[in-house]
């Protein structure tokens, strides 16, 4: 039998691994001793708007290259429905719910909330994203969430907004809570929610007056607070990524259980479908500070993936026993390509070979929810005269990338993607982003793109506007911003800290048009860009940029007022050398892709990244010409620059004699 208490509301199985414990706890006093604790969590995170499925996505099946239907949110539905009688089962939205597609552009969060209403989440952790229309676009979605009749718990301990404020008109919980408890028969279990603190402040735009705390901090006060109440089963629900999941894991007490968000982290072990992108085990089993086992787990990203964790304690409440799996909820329809290279369905023995095999591959054909699909429906009616609309083709799948090098696939599942996180180039989304904006404007001869503000790659084919709103699903305009080269290099520079020095979002990594160098993320802060080209528009050469000129750039309103750790940006806009021109860079996109009607990868001499070592010091494959380009002139090095004049290089005269051959001097 299972109760609420308190007024926090919520609601919460076995395994795999069994793991020798110590019968205690350390900290407040002990527990009696009672049989253990199964518990069940069902679990998402990182729906980002995504609630239609996704349509041939490509798994490899018996060796085969297979294009099937996958995730959508009547599917996850289906599956949370089909698990609601297990005994002491939580459901658990880890965060970022919103932005993402045009569902969120047209109906902003209403229609993610219908969908999650259709689930009943017990809690839902708040993503970085939830405030990227601020405090009062999330209480917005917040309030269409409350309207139905789930009235989902929304966690967020570290997140304080000031009274007043949309969030809290009349006390600081109104919306948020910073931890619920539920019961199951005589046993309470604590649920503790933590935002991560530096992107949501600097990637999103909540009110100044919201205050976002150190989340470790944070983390262990609550657990205390909780401890001192007698209770000993702890879960965190974090959006802050796997990586911080497992350092914050190693520096806490008496934390138990972790299911996060942020980082799209796939766990599990796919490989056998064709799917490599694995970060880890589901559940990955890390240790606390006491010593004691933590589950850690993630679910994927935009409604791929189901997670189901089960968690066995002992009579001492400590970690038992953790296992569980991570499923990818698929359609029936497969199809292969027949000998004139199209997809088709297959045939009825081939369908029946695939079903027999598919148990144990993560993979299981999942029926939608009807309720859930007529939710979906019923939003998805005023959505399709506009994302019928063609506007282009891809000659090639431009892929999506955050750094060069980066362990994550972005773009797994997309053919012609399947090794460009490890490549030097890095993302050709965002190449050809930067570049439309670059012929948007009259006056930009450099165009700077973030990217993270990039949210998916464009696979080869037809190119709607539901694709290019996809891409490009926020509402930013183009600043045009005035800047010496000094300055340009100073933003790259910082760009790249941002995720490297200062524990910042990676979606601050720059991609630029009209602008390209080598870089060495090994090296320290302020040195890691050398060989700095421009090529002015309408020319057809590269050339050093020069510290004294002054350049126009292009970029989102987003960046040039400081989101994403840009602040040598926001500086120039404070100083009144930036002009907003008012267009949509999504728009701009789809103009670009209307006026060239065919959209490949660009030129291997304009990619921004013509050279790329990594963290470890290792360059990365260059695939092409991209680091070795006949006829391009050396550039100036990057501390010439930060010292306010360009050195002297062989082949190219310094801007005057008096520079010839000095050693830059700050």
């Amino acid at each position: 039998m299972r109760q609420a208490i308190l007024p926090f509301l919520l609601s919460a199985g076995l395994f795999g691994l069994t793991l020798g414990l110590s019968a205690c706890r350390t900290g407040a006093p002990q527990p009696v001793a009672a049989p253990g604790l199964e518990l069940s969590i069902a679990h998402i995170n990182d729906h980002h708007s995504n609630l239609e499925p996704h349509r041939d996505f490509e798994l490899v099946l018996d060796g085969v290259p297979t294009r099937v239907e996958t995730g959508g949110f009547p599917r996850l539905a289906a599956l949370f429905k089909a698990n609601a009688q297990r005994s002491n089962l939580l459901k658990i939205h880890a965060g970022d719910a919103m932005t993402g597609t045009l569902y969120h552009t047209l109906y902003n969060g209403e229609a993610d909330a219908a969908l999650m209403n259709t689930v009943c989440f017990d809690v839902f952790e708040l993503g970085n994203h939830e405030f990227d229309e601020g405090d009062a676009g999330l209480r917005r979605f917040l309030d269409h969430l409350r309207s139905g009749p789930c009235q989902t718990a929304v966690l967020a301990a570290n997140v304080e907004p000031a009274v007043g404020s949309p969030l809290a008109p009349q006390t600081s919980n109104d919306y948020l809570q910073p931890f619920v408890l539920r019961q199951f028969d005589d046993v309470t279990v604590g649920i503790i929610g933590i935002e991560v603190r530096g992107k949501t402040m600097n990637s999103s735009r909540p009110l100044p007056g919201t205050r976002f705390l150190d989340e470790m901090d944070t983390a262990q006060k609550t657990i205390d607070v909780l401890r001192a109440r007698g209770i000993r089963h702890i879960i965190l629900v974090t959006h802050q990524g796997y990586e911080a999941d497992k350092a914050m894991a190693a520096r806490l007490t008496d934390v138990d259980v972790i299911i996060g968000g942020d980082s799209h982290t796939l766990l599990g072990d796919f490989s056998g479908i064709g799917i490599t992108a694995s970060s880890g085990p589901y559940p990955t089993l890390v240790s606390n500070r006491n010593g004691e086992p933590v589950c850690i787990a993630q679910a994927w990203e935009y409604a791929k993936l189901f997670g189901l964790l089960k968690v066995r304690f002992d009579e001492h409440a400590a970690v038992l026993a953790c296992g569980g799996e991570a499923s990818l909820p698929i359609g029936d329809d497969f199809r292969r390509k027949d000998a004139s290279g199209n997809f088709v369905a297959v045939d009825a023995v081939t369908r029946g070979a695939i079903l027999e095999r598919l148990p144990g591959s993560g993979a299981r054909v999942v029926i939608p929810d009807p309720t859930a699909q007529a939710e979906l429906a019923r939003f998805a009616g005023r959505l399709d005269d506009m994302k019928r609309q063609k506007i282009g083709i891809a000659s090639e799948s431009l892929c999506l990338v955050r750094v060069p090098g980066e362990s994550t696939n972005r773009s797994s599942g997309v053919a012609g993607c399947e090794r460009a996180n490890t490549l030097a180039r890095g993302s050709d989304i965002a190449q050809a982003v930067a570049e439309a904006y670059r012929q948007a404007s009259k006056l930009a001869d450099l165009a700077l793109q973030n990217a993270g503000g990039i949210r998916t790659p464009l696979p080869r084919g037809e190119v709607t506007f539901s694709s290019a709103y996809t891409v490009l699903p926020y509402s930013n305009v183009l600043f045009e911003v005035q800047l010496s080269g000094r300055q340009v290099v100073e933003v790259l520079e910082e760009a790249v800290g941002n995720h490297l020095d200062r524990g910042g979002s990676d979606g601050s990594h720059p991609y630029a048009a009209g602008l390209r160098w080598q870089l060495d993320l090994s090296k320290a802060p302020g040195s890691r860009f050398s060989q700095v080209e421009v090529k002015l528009k309408g020319s057809d050469s590269w050339r050093p940029i020069e510290a004294d000129r002054t350049y126009t750039l292009v970029t989102s309103d987003y960046l040039a007022t400081g989101g994403d750790g840009y602040t040598k940006l926001a500086q120039a806009h404070q100083a009144g050398h930036s002009v907003n021109t008012y267009l949509s860079y999504t728009q701009t996109f789809v103009d670009y892709l209307l006026v060239r009607g065919t959209l490949g990868r660009p030129a291997a001499a304009d990619y921004s990244h013509q050279r790329v070592i990594g963290r470890d010091r290792k360059p990365l494959p260059q695939t092409g010409q991209n680091s070795a380009l006949p006829g391009t002139s050396p550039a100036v090095p990057t501390a010439a620059l930060r010292c306010g004049r360009p050195q002297a290089v062989a082949g190219n005269p310094p801007s005057s004699p008096a520079a010839m051959g000095e050693p830059p001097t700050c």
